[in-house]
Parts: structure tokens; C-alpha cells; sequence
């Protein structure tokens, strides 16, 4: 049902929902990440491309490449084609390091819960420090200093470097040692210039 105030400030009724109080996913997770649909059709575009496990991990397509050439073209080439494949290996090797380590995961939960105080504290009202309001990375700001002991003790440092590290020898072992496609040898048999 419209009401006065409907009349003069017309708009869809999904955005007249956005701006309902209520448990929504919009209100119960802060809003880190810009609007938008970038990231959406970025993690779509990776679904869509993913390779076949199997082919994948194939241990017959594994071998010793012949020579220096050999190597530097598998690892261009399967770092292409297995670009989706490796972002989720990637994202696997966080996730078993976070879920290993317990002082991780109560620091990233003191780090999400300040981010979470803050963002419904600024649902209420703006949050002022000093006569002056304190912008949204600011607050973030805050909320990370406030979680970086706890990161500190957890040793987060150390576990980003052994993210990296892990996904570097992972991914290029793998791109060392996988065998090239047939169908994109074939493709650049036909690409070359006569």
C-alpha cells in the first residue's frame, strides 16, 4: 500500500525492500566489498572455465619435460588453460591453513566481529570521534587494529607465506609436469604463418 511519502519518492519495489529493517543477508553481513556485480560475474566467469578434475589430475598426462623450452611453454600454457582450476587450489590452500589453525580462525572472528559491531553501529547513527565523523575505511581501520594482536599471535604472517608458498610449488609442479593439451597443440599448428 502507498503512502504519502511513497508518492513523492517513487522507486521499484526491490529497493523499497533494500530499505526495510529486518534480518536480510544485506544487514547481517557488512558490506566489505563495493556494490556491485564485479566480483559476481569475476567468481561466474572462474566457474565457467574450470577445466575437468580428472583431466586435471590425470597421473598419466604427468611427465619430465625434454628440455628448458619444454617447461617454460608447459608452464605458460597449462597456467592458461588451468588458469579457474588454480585459482580454486589456491583458495583450497587458505582454506586448510585457516581451518589448521585455531588462533587463526579466533583472530579472523574478532576481525569480522568488529567489522560487523561497526557496521550496524553505523546503520544507527554516524559514528563521531572527537567532533569529527569517522568514515567507513577508517572504522575498518580500527577494527583491524584491534584484531592485529590476535593476528600476531596467530601467526598470521606466517601463514600467508606458507600460503604462497605452497600454491607456488603446487601450481607450478604442476604446470611444470602436466602434459600439454593435444587440442591446443593442434590450434597452434594452425596458427603459424606459412
Amino acid at each position: 500500500m502507498a503512502t504519502g511519502s511513497d508518492l513523492f519518492n517513487p522507486g521499484t519495489e526491490e529497493e523499497q525492500e533494500e530499505e526495510e529493517p529486518g534480518f536480510s543477508a544485506k544487514t547481517l553481513l557488512p558490506k566489505l566489498l563495493p556494490s556491485g556485480s564485479a566480483g559476481r560475474e569475476w567468481l561466474e566467469q572462474r566457474r565457467a572455465t574450470i577445466r575437468p578434475w580428472g583431466s586435471f589430475l590425470d597421473q598419466r598426462r604427468f611427465s619430465r619435460p625434454r628440455n628448458l623450452g619444454e617447461l617454460c611453454k608447459r608452464l605458460v600454457r597449462n597456467v592458461e588453460h588451468y588458469q579457474s582450476n588454480y585459482v580454486f587450489v589456491f583458495l583450497g590452500l587458505i582454506l586448510y591453513c585457516v581451518v589448521t589453525s585455531p588462533m587463526l580462525l579466533v583472530a579472523l572472528a574478532v576481525f569480522f566481529g568488529a567489522c560487523y559491531i561497526l557496521y550496524l553501529r553505523t546503520l544507527q547513527s554516524k559514528l563521531v570521534l572527537f567532533g569529527r565523523e569517522v568514515s567507513p575505511a577508517h572504522q575498518y581501520a580500527l577494527a583491524g587494529g584491534i584484531s592485529f594482536p590476535f593476528f600476531w599471535l596467530a601467526g598470521a604472517g606466517s601463514a600467508v607465506f606458507w600460503v604462497l608458498g605452497a600454491t607456488l610449488v603446487v601450481i607450478g609442479s604442476h604446470a611444470a609436469f602436466h602434459q600439454l593439451e593435444a587440442a591446443a597443440d593442434e590450434e597452434e599448428l594452425q596458427m603459424e604463418p606459412v
